[in-house]
């Protein structure tokens, strides 16, 4: 706020000379302006007397204090400015799909202070079905955050703040209120910022062990492929400032006492003293965690599942053929840098074996009135992350060629370790399969995965002896396999059926040539 005594021209000069981003004055106010310096001038002439400076003072009728010093007109007139406004987007959570009202705020990428241009990555957030990457539909300044790592983020509320000009891209989409963006810095600058607002890499079980020792990830020195931070990296961050002391500590034991070899003693005299029970002392506290994220999804994936009447049946197969085919193949898939395991033909021989047994790959409804006979074989694969139990699934594994499920497996393994499987990748499945004997076991009784019907575990497969038709006793390589189903819809002799045809295809794998499409 200006208030002054100024000359009426030198007030006319002034505003013409102001720059038009700080004094808008309306052209008719500066004609009301020349218009009251003549009516003033004009009752001068009619009505003065004089001070007691020997000055002369012009008396006017208003209530605005007019004076005129030395036949100079003066004026008392206020001037009042502001910045030029800008327009404040509330940039809010989208809706993501599948029904998902919540997520968990897993990382930040910017900070209040940094300016983003459209697409830029603003947060990483995950559902109880997938982590999802939020990136900006505008250019501007960041000037708020709403939440902080960890917390709880609901769909349709704001996320950031966001100056931007009120002409910028994107600006017009919004249906929510707006910012605008301050002068833009200069080049060095926004690359800068860009570089504070670049993703660290790193899988969600190292996030939550730096999580767990209140590490920052942009601390760590990175040692993983395109900067990525390895386990072992935060361990050593961890261990860093104690590695001197251990290596002391640990000296004196690095040569062993020498042993002398002492004559044979009486046995020494059993003491009748009571022994004193050993007193354990605390190791840790408890703590209590709120259940977030793909350990919530499971919560509820698990709980409506109880409510099937489930049965169970197993088996053993036979996998010799199948082990020596793998042995021959395995190296020209090498070459093409597929992972080539057991998997992909058994999930071929599985999709096969549903074609005749359509009814394993259907899906019901809540109140089981109604059975879907699905067109399509989309097997999940059950995952064991640090995040919890995920089965994303191989779409249309009817229509694929073994090569093609290997390279799709290699995919969501992937994806999955990194905490990175989409929406589209963990939903839509048929049927699916546990492979158990990844990590060594050998039966389970697997859980069906609503709205499915069936659900199958896959042993590991160790040489075990086994008669031949003539009674000789030779190594086979076995595999045991279990199966669940929902007893409501499927009959055991139909899954013993089914059991039974997959077993002609892993045992004989030349049979599955005549069932090809």
């Amino acid at each position: 706020m200006i208030s002054a005594w100024v000359p009426v021209d030198d007030v006319l000069l002034s505003v013409y000379k102001q720059p038009k981003n700080q004094f808008k004055m309306a052209s008719t106010a500066l004609r009301r302006l020349k218009w009251e310096k003549f009516r003033f001038l004009n009752n001068l002439s009619k009505r003065k007397s004089s001070c007691k400076q020997n000055h002369t003072r012009t008396i006017c009728q208003r209530k605005t204090n007019q004076y005129v010093c030395n036949s100079q007109l003066v004026l008392c007139r206020t001037f009042h400015w502001t910045p030029v406004c800008h327009e404040l987007v509330q940039f809010k959570l989208a809706d993501i799909g599948e029904g998902i009202r919540e997520v968990q705020l897993k990382e930040w990428f910017v900070k209040v202070g940094d300016h983003v241009s459209q697409f830029d990555s603003i947060c990483e957030v995950q559902s109880d079905k997938a982590t999802v990457t939020i990136t900006s539909r505008y250019k501007g300044i960041i000037s708020k955050l709403y939440y902080d790592v960890d917390d709880i983020a609901l769909v349709s509320t704001p996320l950031v703040d966001i100056e931007t000009d009120a002409d910028s891209p994107g600006t017009t989409q919004s249906s929510s209120s707006s910012s605008s963006e301050m002068s833009s810095s200069s080049d060095d600058e926004h690359s800068m910022q860009r570089i504070r607002g670049r993703k660290v890499l790193a899988t969600p079980a190292v996030r939550r062990l730096a999580m767990e020792n209140k590490i920052k990830l942009s601390d760590v020195e990175a040692t993983g492929k395109d900067g990525r931070i390895l386990k072992d990296d935060i361990l050593k961050y961890i261990e860093d400032p104690s590695v001197g002391k251990q290596e002391k500590a640990s000296a004196p034991l690095a040569t062993p006492p020498a042993v002398t070899v002492e004559p044979s003693k009486p046995a020494p005299v059993v003491s009748t003293t009571p022994i004193q029970p050993r007193i354990s002392l605390p190791v840790g506290k408890d703590h209590t965690e709120k259940i977030k994220g793909m350990r919530k999804a499971m919560v509820k994936t698990m709980t409506e599942a109880n409510n099937i009447p489930t049965f169970g049946y197993d088996d053993e197969f036979d996998m010799s053929a199948l082990v020596d085919l793998r042995s021959k193949v395995k190296a020209i898939t090498d070459e093409k840098g597929v992972k080539f395991s057991y998997m992909p033909i058994i999930m071929k021989a599985v999709s096969m074996a549903l074609t005749e047994f359509p009814m394993l790959n259907a899906s019901v409804d809540k109140t089981c009135e109604n059975i879907t006979y699905k067109a399509v074989h989309n097997i999940g694969i059950a995952m064991d992350t640090q995040d919890g139990l995920i089965v994303p699934n191989v779409k249309n594994v009817q229509s694929l060629s073994i090569f093609e499920l290997a390279a799709e497996l290699n995919r969501l393994q992937s994806l999955g370790l990194a905490g990175k499987l989409g929406t589209s990748d963990l939903s839509g499945g048929t049927f699916s399969l546990s492979n158990i004997g990844a990590i060594g076991g050998t039966y389970a009784r697997p859980v069906i995965l609503p709205p499915e019907v069936s659900i199958g575990a896959l042993g590991k497969i160790q040489a075990l002896p086994r008669y031949d038709n003539h009674g000789n006793v030779i190594k086979k390589h076995i595999m045991c396999v279990s199966w669940s189903a929902d007893h409501r819809v499927i009959e055991g002799a139909y899954m013993a059926r089914f059991s039974n045809l997959l077993k002609s295809f892993l045992e004989n794998p030349g049979l599955i040539m005549l069932y090809l499409r």
